[in-house]
C-alpha cells in the first residue's frame, strides 16, 4: 500500500491498516549506558522500575515483536546490573566511556556478527512507546526507502528536546540539540524523539566520521542526519501523533509521570476487557498481572508482579497482592496481603487482615479475618478460624503445614510445622498444635483451666499493701 507523503512526512494514523509483523532484516540497538545523574541514585537510571518493571526491561518488551533480528544493548554504568537484569537473549556491547549516543551506537556495531540491513535504534528510558508505533515508523521507513527515518512529534514547547530542521521544500535537513540551538532553531515546535530507522552500513560510515563539535564535547548521533543530507541521502520523518509516547525519563518526578501514564493504559484496557474499578485512579496495577472479567477492584488496591486473577472475584480496599494466582469467584480483603507463591483456588476467602505466604488453599476454603498462613496446603471447604498462625520458621528453616479437607480450626490456633491434620478434624479454640491430628478427630491442645475462688479479694488486699509501702 503506498504511504501518504507530503515533504517526507508521515502520520501514524495513515498507519493504522499495515499489518503489524516483524521487519525483514532489521534489528535494534538499545542505549542504556548512562547513569542518570538526575535520579540521585546508585541504581542505573534504565533499572530504575515503572509499572512493575524496569525502564529497559519495558523498551526490549516494545521493540522485540517488531524487529526480527538481534537486539544489542549498549551498556556502560552499572553493565554488570544491566546484565543480570535483563539475562540472555540480547546481544551487548559496553561504553566504557559516556562519548555520546553517537559513540553508543558506534560501541554497538561490532557486537553484531553479521550487520544487519536495518537498524532500529531507540532509547532505554523511553517506556511509553508502543510497539504499534514503532511497526508503523519501521514500515514507513522501508515503504519510502529513506536511508534514515526519523520519529518526531510537534510539542507546544520544545524543552530540552532536539530540534528537527526542515528546508524549505519541507525536508529534513538536520537535527539540532536544544543546548547547541540558536533562538530561532528553538522556536521549532518540532522535536526529535531518539528513535531513529537506519540503513546499516550507511550509518557505519556517517558514524565514523562525527565530531565533538558541540557544547558537550560529545559524539551526536544527531549529527548523523545533516551527514547523510551532505551525501545526498534521503531523510524523512515520522510523525509521532500521540506525543505522550516519546516521553523519556532523567529524574524521579519523570518516573512517577510515566508510571502513571503506563497504569493508566493499563487500568484502561482492564475496564475494557470487564473489570470494574470503583476508582481507577487509585488501583496500582503491574503490566504483567492479568485479571478476569466480572472482578470488583475497591480503591486502594495493589496488584504486582506475575499476579493472575480469576472471573467474578471482589478485591477489597487496601489489598496487596504479589505474585500469587487467586482462582474465580475469590473475596479478598479488606486490608489481606497475598504474598508471593500464594494460590487460591475457586471461591476462596481471604479477608480482612489476613496474610498468606506461598501456601495453597483450597476451593471453598476460607479464612476470615486476623490470621497468617504461611508456607502451608489447605485441602477444600476448611474453615480458618481468627487469629490462626502457622509457625512455619524455627529461626533456620521454614517448615509446612497440611491441612486436609472439611477442617474446622477453631480460633486463636497456633499450628507448629511440620504437622498434618487429617479430613474432618476439629481443632479446638486456643490450641498450640505439635503433634499430627488423625482424620475426624478433635484436637484439644491448651493447659486444663483452674478456677481459684476467692483470688479476687486476696489480690485487691495484697495490692493496697503494696501502694502504702
Amino acid at each position: 500500500m503506498p504511504l501518504p507523503l507530503f515533504y517526507g512526512i508521515v502520520y501514524a494514523q495513515d498507519l493504522i491498516t499495515l499489518e503489524e509483523k516483524k521487519m525483514d532484516h532489521f534489528a535494534a540497538v538499545i542505549l542504556a549506558a548512562g547513569k542518570g545523574m538526575r535520579m540521585k541514585s546508585t541504581l542505573p537510571k534504565v533499572l530504575h522500575q515503572a509499572a512493575g518493571r524496569s525502564l529497559v526491561e519495558i523498551v526490549c518488551s516494545v521493540a522485540a515483536p517488531v524487529v526480527n533480528g538481534e537486539i544489542c544493548i549498549v551498556v556502560g554504568h552499572g553493565a554488570d546490573q544491566v546484565r543480570e537484569t535483563l539475562g540472555d537473549g540480547f546481544l551487548y556491547a559496553l561504553q566504557e566511556q559516556q562519548l555520546g549516543t553517537g559513540h553508543a551506537v558506534g560501541q554497538a556495531l561490532p557486537a553484531f556478527s553479521v550487520l544487519p540491513e536495518h537498524l532500529l535504534v531507540l532509547c532505554g528510558d523511553t517506556p511509553l512507546l508502543r510497539t504499534e508505533t514503532l511497526s508503523a515508523l519501521c514500515s514507513s521507513y522501508l515503504e519510502s526507502k529513506a536511508d534514515c527515518t526519523v520519529m518526531t512529534a510537534v510539542l507546544p514547547d520544545g524543552g530540552a528536546y532536539g530540534r528537527v530542521i526542515r528546508n524549505a521544500r519541507g525536508e529534513v535537513e538536520a537535527i539540532v540539540e536544544a543546548r547547541d540551538a540558536s533562538p530561532a532553531q528553538k522556536a521549532v515546535r518540532e522535536i526529535n524523539s531518539g528513535v531513529y530507522c537506519f540503513r546499516t552500513r550507511l550509518l557505519q560510515q556517517c558514524l565514523a566520521g562525527l565530531q565533538p563539535d558541540n557544547d558537550q564535547g560529545e559524539y551526536y548521533l544527531t549529527d548523523v542526519v545533516a551527514a547523510m543530507r551532505s551525501r545526498g541521502c534521503m531523510v524523512n520523518a515520522f510523525i509521532c501523533e500521540d506525543a505522550e509516547e516519546i516521553s523519556g525519563v532523567n529524574d524521579r518526578v519523570q518516573l512517577a509521570a510515566v508510571s502513571r501514564v503506563l497504569r493508566r493504559r493499563k487500568n484502561e484496557a482492564l475496564m475494557r476487557a470487564g473489570v470494574t474499578m470503583v476508582d481507577p485512579e487509585t488501583v496500582y496495577i503491574d503490566n504483567d498481572v492479568e485479571i478476569g472479567p466480572d472482578t470488583v477492584l475497591e480503591p486502594q488496591v495493589y496488584l504486582h508482579g506475575t499476579t493472575h486473577i480469576g472471573a467474578c472475584c471482589h478485591i477489597g480496599p487496601g489489598v496487596k497482592i504479589v505474585d500469587s494466582q487467586v482462582g474465580n469467584g475469590c473475596e479478598i480483603g479488606p486490608f489481606a496481603y497475598l504474598r508471593p507463591g500464594t494460590i487460591l483456588a475457586d471461591h476462596v476467602k481471604a479477608g480482612h487482615f489476613v496474610e498468606i505466604k506461598k501456601s495453597c488453599i483450597g476451593k471453598g476454603s476460607k479464612v476470615p479475618h486476623l490470621s497468617y498462613i504461611g508456607d502451608a496446603e489447605i485441602g477444600e471447604r476448611v474453615n480458618i478460624g481468627c487469629g490462626t498462625i502457622t509457625c512455619n520458621y524455627d529461626g533456620k528453616l521454614k517448615h509446612k503445614t497440611q491441612i486436609g479437607n472439611d477442617v474446622f480450626v477453631g480460633s486463636n490456633t497456633n499450628f507448629v510445622a511440620p504437622v498434618e491434620i487429617g479430613d474432618h478434624a476439629f481443632i479446638a479454640a486456643g490450641s498450640t498444635v505439635t503433634e499430627n491430628v488423625p482424620p475426624h478427630t478433635l484436637a484439644v491442645a491448651r493447659g486444663r483451666q483452674r478456677n481459684i475462688e476467692g483470688w479476687a479479694p486476696w489480690h485487691a488486699e495484697n495490692a493496697k499493701k503494696v501502694e502504702t509501702e
